[in-house]
């Protein structure tokens, strides 16, 4: 049995393996280890989801597209030093992503365009490097934002309804108490 899980794990990882790439297993609980590294990359391939290692150095990539590694929640070394990083607003997702995952790996990482921006590390980058970011989250950031928005107005107007509905249900509860003990006071001047 052992022997046929061993030799089912080189297809299991060739069919996750992004063609331009090398994959090796970690073990069956460790994850992949992906090596994409010196192979003239210029967008990001399609990651096995297992990926703990991943090697993108000395490649041709310029920017992430936004989303591209949040998918990797087991991902624990990543190396993108000698990529050609172009510092516009299409490369706020990696630097804000990488000052979560691992400020060492965003130090390393140098522009190599804009020419103002040359050699300056990637961590180093402010707002105003970047120039006008018009859309700074991928466009779901933006529908949940909303999405969430209309549910904190929903909850705010219920909050409202409810404060009134208890004020409105207190000061009944006053005049249904009053209405009582006059009409008892009614019917014993009656009796």
């Amino acid at each position: 049995a052992v022997l046929g899980c061993a030799l089912l794990l080189p297809v299991m990882l060739a069919e996750d393996c992004p063609s331009p790439c090398s994959c090796w297993s970690l073990g069956e609980s460790w994850g992949t280890g992906v090596d994409c590294s010196s192979r003239g990359l210029v967008s990001l391939p399609t990651l096995p989801r297992l990926t703990r290692s991943l090697l993108l150095h000395n490649n041709s990539l310029a920017s992430i597209p936004a989303g591209a590694l949040d998918s990797l929640g087991h991902l624990q070394e990543l190396q993108l030093w000698d990529n050609p990083w172009h510092c516009d607003c299409h490369l706020l997702y990696l630097k804000l992503w990488l000052e979560d995952f691992s400020a060492p790996s965003l130090a390393r990482l140098r522009c190599a365009s804009p020419a103002h921006l040359r050699m300056k590390p990637l961590g180093q980058l402010t707002g105003s490097d970047l120039g006008v970011c018009t859309r700074l989250l991928p466009t779901k950031c933006l529908q949940f934002f909303w999405r969430d928005l209309v549910l904190i107005a929903g909850v705010v107007v219920t909050l409202l309804l409810v404060a009134w509905a208890l004020k409105f249900a207190k000061k009944l509860v006053c005049q249904l108490t009053l209405g009582r003990r006059w009409l008892r006071r009614n019917i014993s001047k009656i009796h």
